[in-house]
C-alpha cells in the first residue's frame, strides 16, 4: 500500500516521502479499514515539523520518531475491508469515522475492535468520506471542552478565540446547539465565514483586543491562546469557566497548572481541556449532529495523498478557514 512515512523531524520537503509498504494484517481482534480520506490535525505539524519537543517526548522519539508511529495522522474515514476471526460488531463493507491513533496517511490501517467501538462512528450517509474524516479530532475536541470541562448552558455567553481553525468552527456550532449565544474572535479574512457558520458576534482581533473591553462571558474557549491567563480571567462573569485547549505550549501549560491555583479564589474557574476523555456515546452524538445538519465541516482544502508534503505545509503556516483534508482514494 501506498503510505506518507516519516524517518525523522524537520522540515516537510526533508521529512515525508510517498512510500509503498506492507499492508498491516488483521490480528484476531482487529480490524483492517480502507481508508478514503483522512485530515490534519495540530498535532501533527507539531510532532513532525513544529519542534514541540514535549510532544515528541510523548509520542516516544524525542530524536526521531518510534518505528510504529512512523506513519502519522488520527482523523480517518473509511470502509472496513477485513475483520479478524474474534471481531463480532463489525463486517465488511462498514463504513466508518473515526480516531484510528496514527496511521491515517495511508491506504490502509489497523484497528482493534474495542477502539473502533470506542473511537469511531457508522459515517453518515449524507455526507462524503472527506467531510466526516475533517471531523472527529476537532469536533470530539470541541465537544469535550464545552460540555465536561466548560459545562455549557443554554443562554450562556460564549466567547471562543480562535473560532475559524477546525475546532473553533466546530466549537461555535456546537455551542450554539446548545443555545449559547456565541462570540467568535478570528483575523479579517475570516470574519464573513465565521458568522456564516452561526456565530452572533465576531470580534476582529487584529482591531480588537476583546480582554480589554468591557464585556464579559460565562464560558470562555481558547483554542489560540496567546496572552496570560490573568487577562481572560478579568473578561469572565462570576462563577464563568475559562477553558484552553490549544495554542502556544507555554500558555497551555499556564492554564493547565496556574489556572487551578487561581481557581481556589473565587467562584471563576480557570483550566485546560485535557482531562475528558470521549466515549462511544460521544461519537454517536456527534454522527447525529452530522447528519441533521446542526454540525457541518469547514474544509478549507483537500489535497491528495500524493501531495501531502504540500497540505502540511500550508497547514502549518496557520492560515487554514477549518480543516485541511487529505484524500486517501480517489475513486470513492
Amino acid at each position: 500500500m501506498k503510505a506518507i512515512v516519516y524517518q525523522k523531524y524537520g522540515s516537510p520537503e526533508e521529512v515525508f516521502q510517498l512510500e509503498e509498504v506492507v499492508t498491516p494484517t488483521p490480528m484476531d481482534d482487529d480490524v483492517l479499514v480502507k481508508i478514503h480520506a483522512a485530515s490534519l490535525n495540530s498535532i501533527d505539524w507539531q510532532i513532525s515539523g513544529g519542534k514541540s519537543y514535549f510532544l515528541r517526548l510523548l509520542s516516544g522519539g524525542l530524536l526521531k520518531p518510534r518505528q510504529k508511529h512512523k506513519i502519522l495522522g488520527d482523523d480517518i474515514a473509511g470502509q472496513v475491508e477485513v475483520v479478524g476471526r474474534n471481531v463480532t460488531q463489525f463486517q465488511p463493507g462498514d463504513e466508518v469515522f473515526g480516531i484510528c491513533n496514527y496511521g491515517a496517511f495511508a491506504e490502509y490501517t489497523c484497528v482493534t475492535e474495542d477502539n473502533l467501538v470506542q473511537f469511531f462512528a457508522p459515517k453518515p450517509s449524507n455526507l462524503s468520506f472527506e467531510e466526516v474524516a475533517a471531523t472527529p479530532t476537532a469536533a470530539i475536541s470541541a465537544l469535550l471542552a464545552l460540555r465536561d470541562n466548560g459545562q455549557i448552558q443554554s443562554g450562556e455567553k460564549v466567547l471562543i478565540n480562535g473560532a475559524s481553525g477546525g475546532v473553533g468552527t466546530f466549537a461555535i456550532q456546537i455551542a450554539k446547539n446548545y443555545g449559547a449565544e456565541v462570540t467568535g474572535v478570528c483575523s479579517t479574512s475570516k470574519m464573513d465565514m465565521v458568522r456564516s457558520i452561526g456565530a452572533d458576534h465576531v470580534i476582529n482581533y487584529e482591531e480588537e483586543d476583546f480582554t480589554k473591553s468591557d464585556q464579559c462571558y460565562d464560558l470562555i474557549l481558547d483554542v489560540a491562546a496567546y496572552r496570560s491567563i490573568f487577562n481572560y480571567k478579568r473578561v469572565l462573569n462570576p462563577e464563568g469557566i475559562y477553558v484552553c485547549t490549544g495554542g502556544s505550549m507555554g500558555k497551555f501549560f499556564q492554564a493547565a497548572f496556574l489556572g487551578p491555583l487561581i481557581s481556589m479564589r473565587g467562584n471563576k474557574k480557570l483550566g485546560s481541556g485535557g482531562m475528558a476523555q470521549p466515549t462511544h456515546e460521544d461519537f454517536i452524538f456527534l454522527k447525529e449532529l452530522l447528519e441533521t445538519g446542526k454540525v457541518v465541516p469547514v474544509i478549507d482544502r483537500r489535497y491528495p495523498l500524493s501531495e501531502f508534503v504540500e497540505a502540511i505545509r500550508y497547514y502549518g503556516e496557520g492560515h487554514a478557514r477549518g480543516k485541511v483534508v487529505i484524500t486517501v482514494d480517489q475513486e470513492s
